[in-house]
């Protein structure tokens, strides 16, 4: 035996000393930077992970992530700005024990934290998909919605690098940008709640709207999207409800249907966690929908209807494709390397005999060549169309386990 070792070390030895010299020395730490993110790069945030991941669509190819805290919920993204802002919550004994609250400054194309600024221990601990947080016009103010369960907004100047103030918003909840200086927010009877803040993010005004919706016979859901100067939303029965932010103040619309009588009829939905998306270059907006019963606002979509804003009338139905399998992250395909048709054809049986999740999560890029994304909460990969004629395109591979949250946040509409 004592042979043996003795052979096996000089064997070690003898090959350290006939190894190159000039190997170069590896530096641990090293962080690559990543080109110019563009309209066709998404952010996806994963529940189960607690980061979010950021995806070319064109290539497939999974770009970086960056760490999101307890109970993740994606990032805010000020327009062309070479940073972005994430509100984080933390546990000293990772899931109890002293909390801290933070907005992480992270650098965009490093996706490397290079600051914090301490917020209220209260941010609102939810698994919504939007209206948490957000970034008013002109990108220098970040709010966060807080629940405790009071309801208030912490108002973060992310140029300054402070913590302005919290705002208390009884009655009323998330957070609507509205302006560079203002946002709104959602109010249990019906109405919303306008804030301003002054030159330097303090409150200067707070006004509360009549309601413009009935909470007990058909509330609004909180997924709303801004398309250029409007918020859409989307009321369980059916009906979209725009509100115009162009204006001193945010003033409701007059709201119009998404479903007609034979849609009513065949008992057609809204659905989803993230149910709604649009496009100002197209004047489009996009709902998931599906066939169910009374509150049934959060089963997902099996189609993808499209409305044109201006006529506010539907102009095309998009059957919605699987959005792909994984195990822990990664894909579960088959025949992805064969020749058109033959891959076609194997995705068409693969997915056509399989059960799917259904479609809770849609978002449409900007820029003047938009793509549709979709996404299931129960499964990491996306569906990619075009937005001009719903044409499939492909799935795509995120690494994640879940679908929390879709954003399209680069590139001018």
């Amino acid at each position: 035996m004592r042979t043996r070792m003795a052979g096996i070390g000089i064997a070690a030895l003898w090959l350290a000393a006939s190894s190159p010299a000039d190997v170069p020395i590896e530096i641990p730490g090293d962080v690559e930077r990543l080109a110019p993110l563009g309209a066709h790069h998404v952010v996806v945030a994963d529940l189960l992970l607690r980061r979010s991941g950021i995806v070319d669509l064109d290539s497939g190819a999974f770009l970086g992530m960056f760490s999101t805290g307890f109970l993740t919920r994606g990032g805010v993204f000020p327009p062309g700005a070479s940073e972005f802002f994430v509100p984080e919550t933390y546990y000293s004994r990772g899931s109890r024990g002293a909390r801290t609250d933070v907005v992480t400054i992270y650098e965009s194309q490093r996706l490397a934290p290079v600051g914090e600024i301490e917020i209220p221990p209260k941010r609102a601990m939810n698994v919504l998909a939007s209206g948490n947080d957000g970034v008013l016009d002109g990108g220098r103010f970040v709010v966060v919605h807080n629940m405790t369960p009071a309801t208030s907004v912490s108002v973060v100047d992310v140029e300054a690098r402070t913590f302005v103030e919290e705002i208390a918003t009884p009655g009323c909840a998330l957070v609507y940008p509205a302006g560079p200086r203002r946002f709104f927010s959602l109010c249990a009877n019906g109405s919303l709640l306008s804030v301003t803040l002054d030159e330097n993010g303090n409150k200067q005004r707070v006004r509360r709207s009549d309601p413009f919706f009935d909470p007990q016979v058909d509330p609004i859901t909180e997924k709303g999207i801004r398309v250029g100067d409007t918020w859409i939303f989307a009321s369980f029965e059916g009906y979209a409800v725009p509100i115009d932010v162009s204006g001193d103040e945010p003033k409701p619309g007059e709201r119009w249907s998404l479903l007609d009588e034979a849609d009513r009829a065949d008992s057609w939905r809204i659905g989803g966690s993230q149910h709604l998306a649009g496009h100002a270059g197209l004047g489009r907006l996009y709902s998931l929908v599906h066939q169910g019963g009374a509150d049934s606002h959060k089963e997902p979509g099996t189609e993808l209807w499209v409305y044109d804003l201006a006529r506010r009338e539907r102009v095309q139905r998009i059957d919605l494709e699987h959005a792909g399998f994984e195990l822990l992250g990664e894909p579960i395909s088959f025949g992805e390397s064969w020749p058109w048709p033959l891959n076609r054809l194997s995705d068409l049986l693969i997915y056509g005999l399989a059960p799917s999740f259904g479609i809770s999560h849609v978002v449409v890029t900007r820029g003047n060549d938009p793509l549709i994304v979709t996404g299931s909460s129960l499964g990491g990969s996306l569906a990619v169309y075009e937005a001009e004629t719903g044409t499939f395109l492909r799935r795509v591979t995120t690494g994640n386990f879940t679908v929390q949250r879709l954003q399209a946040p680069w590139g001018a509409n």
